[in-house]
């Protein structure tokens, strides 16, 4: 069994974690984050979304952006960054990894490839660093001011792999008052939360602040395959992660130095297998979310580590700015485990793992921004990204060898090389419209290689050799922005972006490496950014449509475990997003999310092969054992999602009483290319509910909460694997727990 280094990381985290527990109170984030605002007025909403500051409302991009009493709410006590799913429109993500590999869906564009080189067609944007490797996505949040969703191809200013949209996230940066925060709070299964931060300046120049999280629950999943019993086997884990920065602020330079750490030592997702009704897509009578029947649980584990640092420097010519973020990463992990679920003999029996031993990405960005007073402005950049990967796949039989005997082994090298000009033009042509044009040039080059030792269905050695894929692309957009009065603006946009050549090549169970081409995509839409009832209100409203050429998608499991790459003719999606908020009173705020979004495979000649077995069934034509695919949705895209809060707030004694509730809502979901009966998620409502105290003394903000996620528990399966019985994953279960926070200056 392959075990991870965990010495340099295990050591620096631990280090921080002491160290800022040792200088911090304890905070709540949102009073630290939020601007002040008027009260009874709604607070303006600055975004970043174009690199460089400015109104959201004004912005002629979909996007929305969590920041204070949401962000605060949805992301403490424990939740890692699924906690963003139906909470935004057209936003939804889920894993097959559990808390290491999120899969992010935007208006129906994502990827359901779980092998650790899949691109996604939703790029992940950290405190202006590209995170590329799904291993990076998973990084825990904490001690982030804001994080933004833009909707829609972003291919001109954040390049490669944007074509469905962009998630954005900021740490809060250093500054020169003394701050500082810090929360604990304890919860079901006894999972404890511990994250702070603090802050201040060093010199008149200099100032720094540390970031630490720490979470950990206990292994609370009973497994009880006959003969492999074992109580607490799967749940749990131990997450730790730090941030330190520094910032040099002169008279016309800045630097900023971000460095970065996370350790993560905890069990996989729990996988359910034969958990579904055939002929149904309920769960089976007498199902228990803390009960499994696996023959390895005793062996499943996941280890990720990861590290990154950056440097961005920024001049001011006065007329110009200079920009350059250069940037590293790196991330490890070794994830084992039964991934059927169930121990009946044959493929039931295997067991598999995972692994990245090597990872490294590097990427520079060099960008040049006018500062006009005047009707013109723009900005230039270069970009360039380099990444090496090294994955390794393992399979084990669990049948003839309880001890769980290594019977295959792939370890695949992937080098990827991309390189870009850009640049992007505003113009006003008068007061009421502005009109933004921008242009991308980018190059993109993959090397691969896949070598098998041996395989678990008696196949012998097998090297691939070296694969080239390669291809450029220009992105483009152009958009207006019409100032239909001091409260209303119109804005449309057109937008073209790429995804860069795919390859796969888990050839445990196969002797294919496939490949896809690139996939492009053209998107229209128009909307309305509106302020009203004199700032007590603020309604978004935008629709879209897009048509995308050969899109990549991944026919994940069926017979055997890996996945096939391959390309659809045509894709097309269309609907409307509605983001609004409300000042309902002095005591009362209310937020109301909307989107709908419809998208349809075109392509008479797509196909794959038909699972057999006879607890599926399959609702799609099935011709001479291939299931035809055209007019089908794509998979994980719900139609609808919907989302509410409330919050109210009370003057009481010598603080303030608080009560926040949300409701997330999100339509039926098919799990994979092909619909059937089983393998359909249920529509899902989750239900949360938080309320507190908060009040002041001296220099410090106190605040104690209790808190619950999915109030009514509802449970039901939310992903699936495609092997031969009806594995599935399903929802987290209800969730209370309590919380201490305290702010200090």
């Amino acid at each position: 069994m392959k075990v991870m280094k965990r010495s340099t990381l295990a050591t620096l985290v631990n280090a921080a974690l002491l160290s800022a527990v040792a200088g911090t109170s304890f905070s709540t984030i949102a009073a630290e984050q939020a601007p002040a605002v008027k009260k009874n007025q709604l607070e303006v909403i600055q975004v970043t979304a174009r690199k460089r500051v400015e109104n959201a409302q004004e912005v002629p991009v979909a996007v929305s952006a969590l920041q204070g009493d949401s962000l605060d709410a949805y992301s403490s006590a424990g939740m890692d960054i699924r906690f963003m799913n139906a909470k935004i429109p057209s936003l939804s993500i889920e894993s097959s990894f559990g808390r290491s590999f999120p899969r992010f869906y935007v208006r129906g564009l994502g990827n359901t490839d779980f092998d650790l080189n899949a691109s996604q067609p939703v790029s992940l944007v950290v405190d202006e660093v590209v995170q590329e490797n799904a291993i990076l996505k998973g990084f825990p949040v904490f001690d982030v001011s804001r994080v933004e969703v833009l909707r829609g191809p972003q291919g001109t200013l954040f390049g490669r792999n944007t074509p469905a949209g962009l998630v954005k996230f900021d740490s809060v940066k250093p500054s020169q008052e003394f701050e500082g925060y810090g929360s604990v709070s304890y919860g079901s299964r006894g999972a404890v939360d511990f994250e702070g931060a603090v802050g201040g300046g060093l010199t008149d120049r200099l100032s720094t602040r540390v970031s630490v999280l720490w979470q950990d629950k206990d292994d609370y999943i009973d497994s009880r395959a006959p003969g492999f019993e074992q109580k607490d086997a799967l749940g749990g884990y131990t997450d730790k992660a730090a941030r330190i920065q520094f910032l040099y602020e002169g008279d016309d330079f800045t630097g900023l130095f971000n460095y970065h750490v996370r350790d993560m030592d905890g069990k996989p997702i729990a996988f359910f297998g034969n958990s579904i009704k055939p002929g149904t897509n309920d769960l089976v009578d007498g199902f228990e979310n803390d009960v499994v029947y696996h023959d390895a649980a005793s062996r499943a584990t996941q280890q990720v580590e990861s590290e990154g640092a950056s440097l961005k420097l920024e001049w001011d010519f006065n007329n110009h700015t200079l920009t350059s973020i250069s940037a590293w990463e790196s991330a490890e992990i070794y994830s084992r485990a039964d991934i059927d679920g169930a121990y009946e003999t044959g493929f039931s029996s295997a067991e598999s793992a995972d692994g990245i031993p090597d990872h490294d990405q590097y990427t520079q960005e060099l960008r040049l921004s006018s500062n006009f007073a005047g009707d013109i402005n723009y900005q230039v950049g270069v970009f360039y990204f380099d990444e090496a990967l090294t994955i390794e796949n393992f399979s084990y039989d669990t049948f003839s060898s309880p001890a769980g005997n290594e019977t295959g082994y792939v370890i695949q090298q992937q080098d990827t090389k991309a390189w870009a000009v850009f640049g992007s033009v505003d113009y006003t042509i008068s007061d009421d419209l502005k009109v933004t044009a921008g242009l991308r040039y980018s190059d993109d080059e993959k090397e691969f290689s896949a070598n098998r030792t041996q395989s678990p269905i008696g196949a012998g050695p097998l090297s691939s050799g070296l694969i080239n894929v390669s291809d450029d692309h220009i992105s483009w957009d152009i958009s207006t922005s019409y100032k239909v009065n001091d409260d209303v603006n119109w804005y449309t946009r057109i937008a073209n972006s790429f995804r860069a050549p795919s390859l796969q090549g888990r050839i445990l169970y196969g002797n294919d490496v496939t490949t896809a081409e690139t996939e492009t995509v053209t998107s229209y839409e128009t909307g309305i950014k509106s302020d009203v009832l004199d700032g007590q209100g603020r309604v978004n409203a935008t629709v879209f449509y897009y048509t995308m050429n050969d899109q990549q998608l991944t026919a994940v499991g069926g017979g055997a475990n890996f996945n096939r790459l391959l390309n659809v003719d045509k894709t097309t999606g269309y609907g409307f997003e509605l983001d609004s908020e409300w000042v309902l009173s002095d005591e009362l705020n209310a937020t109301f999310n909307l989107s709908y979004n419809k998208t349809e495979l075109k392509d008479d000649t797509l196909s794959i092969a038909a699972p057999s077995r006879p607890t599926l069934t399959i609702t799609n034509p099935v011709v001479n054992g291939k299931v035809l695919l055209d007019g089908n949705s794509l998979p994980h895209a719900p139609e609808w999602i919907s989302n509410f809060t409330l919050r109210y707030t009370k003057e009481l004694a010598d603080g303030e009483f608080f009560a926040y509730g949300d409701v997330s809502y999100r339509s039926k979901i098919n799990f994979f290319l092909y619909e059937s009966v089983e393998f359909e998620g249920k529509p899902l409502v989750e239900t949360g509910l938080r309320a507190g105290y908060a009040w002041a003394d001296g220099d410090y903000e106190y605040q104690v909460s209790a808190f619950v996620r999915n109030l009514f528990d509802e449970q039901q399966s939310i992903g699936g694997v495609d092997f031969n019985n009806n594995t599935v994953m399903v929802n987290e279960e209800r969730y209370v727990g309590v919380e201490f926070k305290v702010n200090f200056f």
